[in-house]
């Protein structure tokens, strides 16, 4: 399905979509550099005995993030396009899929000559964060400030920053995506907190009945959420005109995040005018990315 979209937004596409399908085994590419996301204070982080143990990962799945940082690829100066990507793996807000879908698709972008950094964010949990659903949208609003402040020193456009998100990181994507207008973070320069595009694989969208996952919604939220929570977080319900533009893929028959997340998504972004093509396999299941030759 497609509606009007830019050439900008054209070229971005293709970009995206060689950096998604082209999972290629034989890409060595590795991480230039690792940097903390906050220089200073971490925000809405509690410090107190014990909460501060570091961060916990193995086996490529990050199970408790206190220092959040991002993982830089850089595409090679001649291939490259300006164009840069924040990714966010998913893991139903419990875990971070980090090697799978974060850095396996930074070093296909970065081969495409998209710049890929991956968000190591903050996974929600009360004896770490004050406030722990906004940890996770914080560190994704820290990550494009900091993409944008840096451009220059990475060769990128600072107009060409979107956002990548999987499963729950999808989720987490398209928050971005649709929360950029209330900063949660300190932002003393202003900077635009907006992704200039986005893209959403097999996401989780909304915290509504019937249509979230479940077990996503109850690690960000808690087990019985205010409506007012559920409504903030379901966002679909939080789309604009001035929403960025989104490439959506999904399959129909997957049995964990159900397709009508990403069908109510592209409903609302395609009724608010804002440019969305979405791709819908029949058959895939949940995380198709895995165990892709191609």
């Amino acid at each position: 399905m497609k509606v009007k979209h830019s050439c900008r937004f054209c070229f971005l596409k293709k970009k995206v979509v060689a950096g998604l399908i082209l999972l290629l085994i034989g890409y060595t590419a590795k991480a230039q550099e690792v940097i903390d996301l906050y220089s200073g204070a971490i925000p809405n982080a509690k410090v107190m005995p014990g909460a501060n143990k570091g961060n916990l990962e193995a086996g490529g799945l990050v199970r408790r993030v206190v220092k959040p940082s991002l993982e830089v690829y850089l595409p090679a100066k001649e291939n490259a396009s300006g164009a840069a990507v924040i990714i966010c793996p998913g893991g139903s807000y419990k875990v971070i899929v980090f090697q799978g879908e974060g850095i396996a698709t930074a070093k296909e972008f970065a081969k495409n000559g998209v710049a890929a950094f991956v968000l190591k964010y903050r996974l929600p949990n009360d004896s770490i964060l004050i406030d722990k659903k906004i940890g996770p949208l914080q560190d994704a609003q820290q990550a494009i400030k900091l993409v944008r402040e840096n451009a220059v020193k990475w060769g990128i456009d600072a107009d060409k920053v979107g956002i990548v998100g999987f499963s729950a990181g999808g989720h987490l994507a398209s928050t971005a995506a649709t929360h950029f207008a209330k900063p949660l973070i300190p932002n003393p320069k202003n900077t635009n907190l907006r992704p200039d595009f986005q893209v959403v694989v097999y996401p989780v969208i909304s915290m509504q009945d019937g249509l979230t996952h479940g077990d996503s919604r109850s690690n960000l939220l808690g087990k019985n959420p205010t409506k007012e929570a559920i409504d903030l977080f379901s966002n679909e319900l939080q789309v604009t005109a001035n929403t960025p533009p989104a490439y959506i893929t999904h399959a129909a028959d997957d049995k964990l995040v159900d397709v009508d997340n990403s069908i109510a998504y592209f409903q609302k972004l395609r009724h608010l005018g804002v440019a969305v093509e979405m791709h819908v396999y029949p058959k895939g299941g949940h995380g198709f990315i895995f165990g892709q030759k191609d």
